[in-house]
C-alpha cells in the first residue's frame, strides 16, 4: 500500500489576494479541505487550506500564508499529498488510484498483458494505462466492471477482459472492407 495519496493540484493564481485554482482528486472535491496539512511531493512544503469554495469548473482556495498573487503564482502546478491514514477506507470495489499503480494486468486465462502505469480521467470515467509486458506502446482501457472484472490488491493484479480488437493493434486496419 502507498504511504501518501495525491489529493489535489494547485493551478493558476486567482485574483490579487493570493487565492489559487485547485483541482481536487477526491471523490467529493470539497473534502480535500478536511484532510489537514497537505504536503508537496518531495515533502519539503506544507500547505493548509484556510477556505475553499466552488468556482466555475474548479475550486478556489485560500491558503495559509499566501496573501498575494506573486506568492500564489509560485505554487502553480504543485501536487498535494496527504498521508493515507488520514483518508477514509475505500468502499468495497472502490480503489485509490495509487493502489492500482504497478498492478499486473492479466487476462481471465492468466496471460500477462502488462503493468498498470497510470490511471487517467479525462471526464468520461477512469482509464487504466497498461504498459505491455512485451514492450511497445501503452494501451488505455476503461476501468469498468466489464473490462476490469476483478482487482486483487493482495496478489497485486487485476483481471482484464479487453474490448474486441484492442490486443490486435498491430494488425492492419480492415476498415471499409465488407
Amino acid at each position: 500500500m502507498v504511504g501518501r495519496i495525491l489529493v489535489a493540484q494547485i493551478g493558476a493564481a486567482h485574483g490579487l489576494a493570493g487565492e489559487v485554482r485547485l483541482r481536487s482528486f477526491t471523490a467529493d472535491p470539497m473534502a480535500v479541505a478536511g484532510y489537514g496539512s497537505l504536503e508537496s511531493e518531495d515533502g519539503a512544503r506544507t500547505v493548509e487550506i484556510e477556505a475553499l469554495r466552488p468556482g466555475k469548473d474548479i475550486l478556489l482556495a485560500r491558503l495559509r500564508g499566501i496573501s498575494d498573487r506573486t506568492a500564489a503564482e509560485a505554487l502553480r502546478n504543485l501536487k498535494l499529498y496527504v498521508p493515507r491514514e488520514r483518508l477514509p477506507q475505500p468502499e468495497p470495489d472502490e480503489f485509490y488510484h495509487a493502489d492500482l499503480m504497478g498492478l499486473a494486468a492479466v487476462t481471465a486465462d492468466g496471460s500477462t498483458l502488462g503493468t498498470v502505469v497510470a490511471v487517467h480521467n479525462f471526464g468520461a470515467g477512469d482509464l487504466i494505462e497498461v504498459q505491455p509486458a512485451n514492450g511497445g506502446a501503452t494501451m488505455m482501457l476503461p476501468f469498468t466492471d466489464a473490462v476490469v472484472p476483478k482487482v486483487d490488491l493482495a496478489t497485486r493484479q487485476l483481471t482484464v477482459d479487453p474490448p474486441a480488437g484492442i490486443l490486435d493493434r498491430d494488425e492492419p486496419s480492415r476498415k471499409g472492407e465488407d
